[in-house]
């Protein structure tokens, strides 16, 4: 099996493994609790807050353990909107995750917000100048991803920042992680959300960054745990796992981004070739190195991905986060494609071991899927 679907998922790496099996087993406190084994935990969840803090950039006390990066968001748009309104204005994008745009409508259902929604280019690339027309004095939020999902596309975030004129910025980091350089005072981010089961976490534990100044109504409220921004007994073995992960990708980080992203070209050069009708979805460049994500119109994106299942490539039709849903993606409608289009999607999602060789495989049999569903559709 080829796995190019890394974008939906990656597999917890060994050493993360390792590293949580202590506090999976005979370090079982509770964090919360004041005797050995609870101290013991309240240390490792302590150490793991430290080392991710030190990743981003940021101070212990500004991170926040989550359940993930769906969390992440909503504690982040939610939270900063409930906690300061300054006018009950948002600012988004239109091809943000669902967990960035169902906060919003939230908001704007239920707390009387009014959200605008900023376009973006042929290759998702955010309009800054409609950006800062919708950056108001009164605009309680904005929140802007660094990097998409579905088609790579990487903001110019210190950009953005510098147009939302001191209005705090959240930014949804979680496909940019173990990729990108995420120190928030580089990025000027208030808020940063990141998913561990993207970078060899197990599923079940994220983090949000907020700066010390901003203010945060917490979602889940109990105990106090978390300085009172996230009650609940913590996932000590998720956060120690998150930590090892973020240390395993942030050490080979520059190297794997360059040879990996050098691989993706070669595939995507390969693809347009072998498929002179397909269309590259994102842009050639400000492209996540993993990425490679196209359309092929006069095809069913679900049928080519069927035959390459077959021949034990997996890969997606786009994001794997909205279930049950077989509506054109949104962000592919954003990029002013057709809904017909936009329905034929697949998304290739590459992790640290792709080859030339490996994807040079893999070109052929696109090319050869393309060719089998173009004849029965005939």
């Amino acid at each position: 099996m080829i796995y190019l679907d890394s974008a939906a998922t990656t597999a917890t790496r060994r050493e993360v493994l390792e590293a949580m099996w202590p506090y999976l087993t005979g370090e079982f406190g509770n964090p919360s609790s004041h005797h050995e084994l609870g101290e013991s935990a309240a240390v490792a969840l302590e150490a793991a807050r430290a080392t991710v803090a030190a990743w981003l950039g940021c101070r212990a006390s500004e991170v926040v353990f989550t359940s993930g990066g769906t969390e992440s968001d909503n504690l982040a748009i939610k939270g900063i909107a409930l906690a300061t309104p300054r006018g009950r204005r948002i600012v988004t994008s239109a091809i943000e995750h669902e967990a960035v745009l169902e906060s919003c409508r939230y908001l704007e259902r239920h707390h009387g917000f009014e959200v605008t929604v900023v376009g973006v280019d042929s290759d998702g690339m955010i309009d800054l100048a409609q950006f800062a027309d919708a950056v108001r004095s009164d605009t309680t939020l904005c929140t802007i991803m660094l990097a998409n999902n579905e088609i790579g596309s990487v903001q110019p975030l210190a950009r953005i920042v510098e147009l939302a004129h001191g209005v705090p910025v959240h930014t949804d980091a979680v496909q940019a992680a173990g990729w990108l350089d995420l120190d928030v005072t580089r990025l000027g981010v208030d808020a940063l959300s990141i998913s561990g089961h993207k970078l060899g976490a197990p599923k079940g534990i994220g983090a949000l960054f907020v700066r010390g100044r901003i203010p945060l109504e917490p979602l889940i409220h109990g105990g106090g745990q978390e300085r009172d921004r996230r009650s609940g007994t913590e996932n000590v073995a998720g956060a120690v796992g998150l930590a090892a992960a973020v240390i395993l990708a942030e050490a080979s980080r520059l190297e794997h981004a360059d040879r990996v992203a050098s691989v993706r070209d070669g595939f995507i050069a390969e693809v347009l070739a072998a498929v002179p009708d397909a269309r590259l979805t994102g842009p050639t460049h400000d492209r996540l190195p993993t990425n490679a994500s196209f359309c092929f119109p006069g095809t069913s994106g679900e049928s080519i991905l069927l035959e390459l299942g077959e021949h034990g490539i997996v890969c997606s039709a786009g994001s794997a986060c909205a279930v049950g849903d077989d509506e054109p993606s949104h962000v592919l409608l954003a990029l002013d494609l057709e809904p017909a289009v936009a329905q034929t999607a697949v998304r290739f999602s590459l992790d640290a071991t792709a080859t030339r060789e490996q994807l040079h495989g893999v070109a052929l049999e696109v090319a050869a899927a393309h060719a089998r569903v173009r004849s029965l559709g005939r």
